[in-house]
């Protein structure tokens, strides 16, 4: 029964402290600067509003005060006074007179600041600069002040000054300040929360998968991974999903295979045992005759065994090598099919084997290539019944050598067919066979760059063919070392 991991939470969240510690930070970061720099540009737009518009008003009572200085009949200490008294914009901020000596003298208010009372911006146009000063007054509120120059036509005031106080303006850049961090807030909740759901949606199949593997691991493969994601998480889990199957399917015909091959040796071995018991406790030469008959028949029944085994052996671990050179295909198919000629008579069924004159030469390992034909012939006489015949017909075809071996027994179901050269399978487990041996047959005429098809109906029979290229022996010498069986 295949059993499927539910979602879990993993115990270490690695990659969301990562995430937090490369990412999340960095995004924060980004966002403290970003506010910093807009609460710096909304004061500075502002304070440079606010700073205009005192500019704009001072300047015009500058104006207007020089004009009167310029009308000999007019009484220009008299007409300050009155234009203080009826300054316009003094309930939003102050319009002062300050005299050579630095003191205010005259306000928009009636009130005068005491004597001490320090006034950078005079200083700083009396020193030439701008005037302008931001600072906070004698209560401590917040106030900006700006001065102009007009000793050029005043001997009683040097200057004039504006002055403001900068809680409004204050307010209303705390206002957008405290907009723009909830603002800030929200984005940075809502990264938070989408980022941890989808670092979340990447831990948990990855934790799926560890303890998945941790299964497979402990040969368990009844595991599989619930993912319904359709991006490269999904892709990775239902390639899991897939591996396990394989290694299930791969787990079943191992067995299956341990079991057939337990089985394969255990006849022989019994009928070798029995018939040895015989011929130790008899003295009838007919029996004896008999008996060594089977003793060699399953004696070689068993070598035939071992030796698909060894070879399986040595390509699982890279160490199958083939040995090529100049061969007659005809000289080996014809050894192949004179070892079985014997065998198939014994068994009732008739080899009809059709010989062509020649054949070209093929580059190659003839040992290998015989074992091969052998392998074929011994399936075909295997899997057909008494009475039946096996066919073997070897020709050239458009410039390659082909080889078939048909029988006309039991075939193999359609849904066997694309198995049957995989590893330990075995279509039907009534014959006997270790279900290596045409695994190994494909994986040889493979390196000989050729092909293994087989075609086969049930009920009908089979058709093996080979398909091999002819060629000549190169240059140097050429060992080639066979990699495993492919799956």
């Amino acid at each position: 029964m295949i059993k499927f991991k539910q979602q879990s939470t993993p115990k270490h969240r690695s990659i969301i402290w990562r995430w937090i510690t490369n990412n999340l930070l960095v995004v924060i970061l980004i966002i403290i600067v970003i506010e910093l720099s807009f609460v710096y540009g909304i004061q500075s737009f502002y304070y440079t509003s606010a700073r205009q518009n005192l500019t704009g008003e001072l300047t015009s009572v500058v104006n207007l005060l020089s004009r009167y200085a310029q009308d000999s009949e007019t009484n220009l200490s008299s007409e300050m006074r009155s234009t203080f008294e009826s300054f316009d914009a003094k309930e939003h901020m102050e319009l002062m007179a300050v005299n050579a000596k630095g003191r205010v003298v005259l306000t928009s208010s009636g009130f005068s600041p005491a004597s001490d009372t320090a006034i950078p911006d005079y200083d700083s146009v009396a020193a030439g600069g701008d005037g302008y000063w931001v600072g906070r007054a004698g209560n401590g509120e917040k106030i900006m002040a700006v001065c102009m120059d007009i000793s050029s036509f005043s001997t009683e005031y040097s200057a004039v000054r504006v002055v403001c106080s900068l809680r409004e303006v204050d307010a209303s850049v705390r206002s957008l300040v405290l907009i723009t961090v909830l603002l800030c807030v929200v984005i940075l909740l809502l990264l938070i929360f989408t980022g941890i759901f989808f670092v979340g949606s990447i831990i948990r199949p990855i934790a799926q998968v560890s303890s998945t593997a941790g299964n497979f691991a402990k040969g368990d493969f009844t595991y599989r991974i619930r993912y319904s994601g359709n991006d490269e998480i999904g892709d990775l889990c239902t390639a899991i999903n897939h591996m396990a199957d394989e290694l299930s399917h791969a787990e079943d015909m191992k067995n299956e295979f341990i079991s057939s091959v337990s089985h394969e040796l255990r006849t022989p071995l019994t009928a070798i045992k029995g018939w040895a018991e015989t011929i130790y406790t008899e003295n009838d030469p007919e029996t004896i005759h008999k008996g060594m008959t089977v003793i060699m028949g399953e004696t070689e029944r068993l070598s035939q065994m071992v030796e698909e085994l060894l070879d399986f052996s040595r390509m699982q671990s890279g160490h199958f090598t083939l040995q090529k050179d100049t061969m007659d295909v005809l000289a080996e198919l014809g050894d192949a099919v004179l070892i079985y000629m014997d065998k198939a008579a014994r068994d009732k069924i008739r080899i009809s084997y059709d010989e062509p004159e020649m054949l070209p030469f093929l580059y190659g390992d003839k040992n290998r290539i015989r074992q091969v034909f052998i392998n074929i012939i011994d399936n075909a006489i295997k899997y057909s019944d008494p009475g039946g015949q096996v066919d073997i017909v070897a020709s050239e075809e458009n410039g390659r050598i082909v080889v078939r071996v048909s029988d006309h027994g039991c075939g193999i179901k359609a849904s066997d067919l694309p198995k049957v050269k995989t590893k330990f399978y075995k279509p039907n487990h009534t014959r006997r066979g270790s279900g290596i041996g045409l695994a190994v047959a494909d994986e040889i005429i493979a390196a000989h760059d050729g092909t293994l098809t087989i075609e086969s109906e049930e009920g009908v029979g089979t058709t093996v063919t080979i398909t091999l290229p002819p060629g000549k022996k190169p240059d140097g010498s050429q060992t080639i070392t066979m990699q495993a069986v492919r799956p």
